[in-house]
């Protein structure tokens, strides 16, 4: 009796990151130093209680391939953000991409950093054009339905987030350009202040108690602690000395 042969699954089959270029020839290139330091920011203090650092995966620049019928399209979103999966722990295991029917897990927010050849596009004011891969939005909204949506114009200090709510974004109402994540329970806000020696208005995370610290404030806040510590040590051996006891012959 004839028996079918099921498909094979695509994991076995599509193209993957190792098949799909991730440089074009003709693209406009490496991201600015903006973009570069802005996703830097984004990266370091994005730090969710809910979720390891296995359990998280953030990029940028990264080609996102999003349609197993035309494997070749793809969008390289400024920076976003993959619940449910880890980054690579070593370097032969880094992504030259990310291919969404290999990988399983739609971003759950992306972010565009506006330049002014790609406002129309980024804020879905451009209209698809005939024989040619679905616009940003469209990808994003439409076809892999990523549930949180920025834009940032540095030009304009303007901050706008969008929200997937049934089959279309609606614009987030923003307080003091900040808007709350409760699934992360981290928040998207602008802040004014330096990072990478660069003085500006930056689009970074924020928790209950605060702005996430980076690296180096961590840092700073350690040698402060230390500080405050020794000088406590201090004042305590002094008040010691004055009531005759010698401090360093404590038992």
């Amino acid at each position: 009796m004839y028996q079918p042969i099921p498909p094979r699954p695509p994991q076995e089959t599509m193209p993957t990151m190792y098949d799909l270029p991730s440089e074009l020839v003709g693209e406009s290139g490496l991201p600015d130093e903006f973009h570069c330091i802005q996703a830097d920011l984004l990266s370091e203090t994005c730090q969710s209680p809910n979720y390891s650092s296995e359990e998280i995966l953030v990029a940028s620049d990264l080609n996102l391939y999003y349609d197993p019928r035309h494997t070749l399209w793809y969008k390289r979103p400024d920076w976003y953000l993959v619940l449910g999966v880890p980054s690579a722990s070593q370097q032969q295991d880094l992504r030259l991409s990310y291919v969404v029917w290999q990988e399983g897990v739609d971003p759950f927010l992306i972010v565009e950093l506006l330049s002014p050849g790609t406002e129309q596009d980024d804020l879905g004011q451009r209209l698809r054009e005939v024989n040619q891969p679905p616009t940003k939005w469209e990808v994003y909204e439409g076809i892999l339905r990523v549930p949180y949506y920025v834009v940032y114009d540095r030009y304009e200090n303007n901050l706008r987030a969008f929200r997937l709510t049934g089959t279309s974004y609606e614009a987030i109402y923003l307080t003091e350009n900040r808007f709350w994540l409760d699934k992360l329970e981290l928040g998207l806000g602008l802040w004014q202040g330096t990072y990478q020696q660069t003085t500006g208005l930056w689009l970074r995370w924020y928790n209950t108690a605060g702005w996430v610290p980076t690296l180096a404030e961590q840092a700073q806040q350690e040698r402060q602690r230390a500080e405050q510590e020794h000088q406590r040590a201090e004042r305590l051996a002094e008040y010691l000395r004055s009531q005759g006891v010698d401090p360093d012959n404590l038992s």
